[in-house]
């Protein structure tokens, strides 16, 4: 499981730094993808990948969108491993798609790490605080 937040540094060649509480989870590897939501990128153990594509393959497979969907997400997957130094490299393409720049945050999300431009994740994270503080309202539409 993935938890917590890291910041890092994208370096020229488009690498950086695992945290070592992420490392043991990508040993054998794992898949970067584009995010769902256009403002980061999602890394996959190879385990937790497995299960998400047999959550999306378990779907009606005779919907339009399903396959325009599969196309655009698998299309955009890259295998990566972690090198000796503890570093992936986040393809060209990728950084574009989620306009890392320099500073980046890396974020557990229970079973998949997300990758975001430093900005744009603290932007994200006092929108949401502000929103699931405010008397609680956004928690307990959630059922907390």
């Amino acid at each position: 499981m993935f938890v917590g937040e890291y910041f890092r540094t994208l370096d020229k060649k488009g690498r950086i730094f695992i945290p070592s509480d992420y490392r043991d989870e990508l040993i054998k590897g794992g898949i970067i993808a584009k995010g769902y939501d256009n403002v980061c990128l999602f890394l996959f153990s190879i385990n937790e990948w497995n299960k998400l594509i047999e959550v999306i393959q378990s779907g009606n497979h005779f919907k339009i969108d399903k396959f325009r969907f599969e196309r655009w997400f698998f299309s955009s997957a890259n295998k990566i491993n972690v090198d000796p130094q503890g570093r992936i490299n986040i393809p060209s393409e990728l950084i574009k798609h989620a306009k890392l720049d320099r500073e980046v945050a890396l974020v557990g999300v229970s079973n998949r790490i997300e990758i975001w431009d430093k900005e744009l994740w603290e932007s994200y994270y006092k929108e949401a605080e502000a929103k699931f503080l405010s008397e609680g309202s956004a928690i307990k539409e959630l059922g907390f």
